[in-house]
């Protein structure tokens, strides 16, 4: 072969011409790569699936055609939605009569009923994808809809028609649309619909609109979820907020809420709304636009903040407290439980998943209606107006002194940075790009150190199992060889001192064994983060390696499996080498070669890395699993794992 690169063989196999690209179909590009449309294939995604259906209905109900949706989880793991709207148009679509308008808008990316904005006023649904998707990630999807006292259904299987569009007779007392599907297991592995997530997010969706009722069903019993519901909250968000903190002690006796419509900047929609100030909880705020959660926040959430923040300091003017100038967007978060839902008309989101919302104008008729509106709400209630003020003045008090400290600490000439003789630091001046791994045991540490980029990756290897922070007396943490280790190497304090702008690395990367003690370690390690440095975890910074469980080798060729299952899978498809197939299981990360490590861990542009998350359906439940997985009590412990072991089929003991 010529040693010349810009000889150009055309006998390389790997030649990149125009039969190289692909054009996939709609179905096809959803299923190969549902990241773009759901976020992932983890449990969220899956039950983003549901929340993509319910959006629908709520859109028929909050533009006044739906009176009540219906929720059902069935035992076979299929889930329904029905509700009694106008139903899906049955009628042949202008562009492709052959094909009715339903079997587009189940079959067609791009394809729906709220581009215009004729069919409805604000909705949650305005990208066209959410159905089609759903449909390209089910194994069985049945619509039935009910329009002109007539019942028309159809069946689909991973987005493809199962038939046509086919009448079923009558329906003179019904009117609407029931959409029935089941996630695919191909896409989704053993991930199940679960019936306690699925019964918060239809209690939720009630909260958003008061004008709708919503009725849970399930037919699978968890022992905590009740197997049928109805929610209908005519209080709205205040109702809501009010159960969310509930037992907590509040500075106001009732919640700031209201709603206001944007009738007087002449376009339709409101925007609604409740905040309080607890001490007793870390802040929260839920935000949603046309019922869609916005977990990211976006103009409507920036809106609601830049009002309040200004209300309370020109209320600080009124009553000549000097230090209300102080307060910043940071200490009014902190310690408020506040839930924001706005209603506009074709809205504009950044991604298919919603997270955030990017419609410029949402922040100023959200600022601007909530303003008035708190003005007055703390002029007429002084008690709460003064509780609040005070609380919020202590929190800015609190948070410069932190910073005085910090400088001082930084100006004193003999404060050396102390850094724990077991880490072996990287050479890099700046965080940008900079990785610290902490691995298990010196043996591990050993073939990392010669596998790491010295210039931008740090190791710190422990000595055994780490200190379960839940279960030990705060005295115990300062004097805890390791943890002292960890918290010198990251550069912070735990707790109240930590922040996340001193943290040394841009990568936190937990690096253990592929074994029940690795996990456990791992386990470990991420109760202390999020105990103890809970923001790192909420901007990112921590991950966890995926190092391989097997490496299979013929001849040249090298491929490494991350379990049992990709292991069979490459045996059966063969590796491409010549000669015979070697097959080594790694007992743990000590075993692996410098080459080995680097590969699979180490190497950015050839390893696996799983970014840690916190995915609070509700606030402060993340907190509570936490508590019983890791706390003092051990028949909580013992109980979660009899709820959930009926799902471990195979131990490797």
């Amino acid at each position: 072969m010529s040693s010349d690169l810009l000889s150009g063989s055309t006998t390389s196999p790997d030649e990149y011409d125009a039969s190289s690209i692909q054009i996939l179909e709609d179905m096809e590009h959803v299923r190969l790569r549902p990241g773009m449309y759901i976020g992932g294939k983890d449990d969220r995604a899956l039950h983003h699936m549901v929340a993509e259906i319910i959006d629908n209905s709520m859109d028929e109900a909050v533009a006044g055609h739906a009176t009540w949706i219906e929720v059902e989880l069935h035992e076979n793991g299929h889930v329904s939605v029905r509700d009694n709207g106008r139903g899906i148009p049955t009628g042949p679509h202008p562009k492709d009569p052959e094909k009715s308008a339903l079997e587009i808008i189940f079959c067609t990316l791009n394809a729906g009923g709220k581009f215009s904005g004729d069919s409805y006023e604000t909705s949650g649904g305005l990208h066209g994808v959410g159905s089609s998707v759903v449909n390209a990630l089910s194994d069985h999807l049945r619509v039935e809809v009910a329009r002109n006292k007539e019942l028309f259904a159809m069946e689909f299987s991973r987005g493809v028609p199962q038939g046509k569009l086919a009448k079923i007779g009558a329906a003179p007392n019904r009117r609407g649309t029931a959409v029935t599907f089941h996630p695919d297991a191909d896409i989704f592995g053993s991930l199940t619909l679960k019936p306690a997530r699925l019964f918060k997010m239809a209690r939720s969706k009630a909260y958003l609109f008061s004008g709708v009722e919503i009725r849970w069903k399930t037919s699978q019993n968890d022992g905590e979820t009740p197997q049928e519901a109805k929610f209908h909250f005519p209080g709205g968000l205040a109702d809501y907020l009010s159960e969310s903190l509930k037992g907590a002690t509040t500075y106001a006796e009732a919640p700031f809420a209201g709603t206001v419509s944007f009738e007087k900047f002449k376009v339709p929609g409101k925007v609604e709304w409740a905040i309080n100030w607890t001490p007793a909880r870390d802040g929260f705020i839920q935000s949603y636009c046309n019922t869609v959660p916005t977990p990211e926040g976006g103009t409507h959430e920036a809106g609601f903040w830049a009002a309040i923040l200004k209300g309370i300091k020109a209320y600080g003017e009124l009553v000549n407290n000097k230090k209300a100038s102080t307060i910043t967007r940071e200490d009014l978060t902190t310690g408020a439980g506040a839930l924001v839902s706005c209603f506009i008309r074709e809205p504009e989101f950044v991604g298919q998943t919603k997270d955030r919302l990017a419609t410029v104008d949402a922040q100023r008729m959200v600022e601007n209606s909530v303003r008035d509106h708190f003005d007055n709400w703390l002029a007429a209630d002084t008690k709460s107006a003064g509780a609040i003020l005070d609380f919020l003045v202590l929190r800015a008090e609190e948070r410069l002194r932190r910073r005085q400290e910090k400088e001082t600490s930084r100006k004193t000439a003999t404060a050396k940075l102390r850094l724990p003789g077991k880490l072996t630091d990287c050479s890099s001046k700046t965080r940008e790009g900079t990785e610290l791994f902490i691995v298990e045991g010196d043996s591990a540490g050993g073939s990392a150190k010669m596998a790491r980029d010295r210039k931008t990756q740090a190791l710190l290897p422990l000595r055994g199992k780490i200190l379960n922070v839940l279960g030990a007396a705060s005295s115990k943490l300062g004097s805890n060889a390791e943890i002292s280790d960890l918290t010198q190497a990251l550069g912070v304090g735990l707790g109240s001192k930590f922040n996340v702008d001193d943290l040394r690395y841009d990568k936190i990367i937990i690096m253990t064994d592929a074994d029940v003690d690795g996990a456990h370690i791992a386990a470990l390690l991420m109760t202390f983060f999020f105990t103890q440095m809970r923001p790192m975890i909420d901007t990112g910074h921590l991950y966890l390696a995926c190092p391989p469980l097997f490496r299979i080798t013929q001849g040249a060729k090298r491929v490494y499996c991350i379990d049992e299952a990709e292991k069979d899978k490459w045996l059966e498809k063969g590796i491409g080498g010549k000669g015979r197939i070697d097959l080594s299981r790694f007992k743990g990360l000590g075993e692996m070669d410098a080459k080995d490590l680097k590969d699979t861990t180490m190497n950015p542009a050839t390893r696996k890395l799983i970014r840690v998350t916190i995915d609070d359906d509700e606030p402060g439940e993340t907190d509570d699993l936490v508590e019983r997985l890791m706390g003092k009590k051990p028949e909580m412990r013992y109980q979660y794992i009899q709820e959930n072991a009926r799902f471990v089929e195979e131990l490797d003991v």
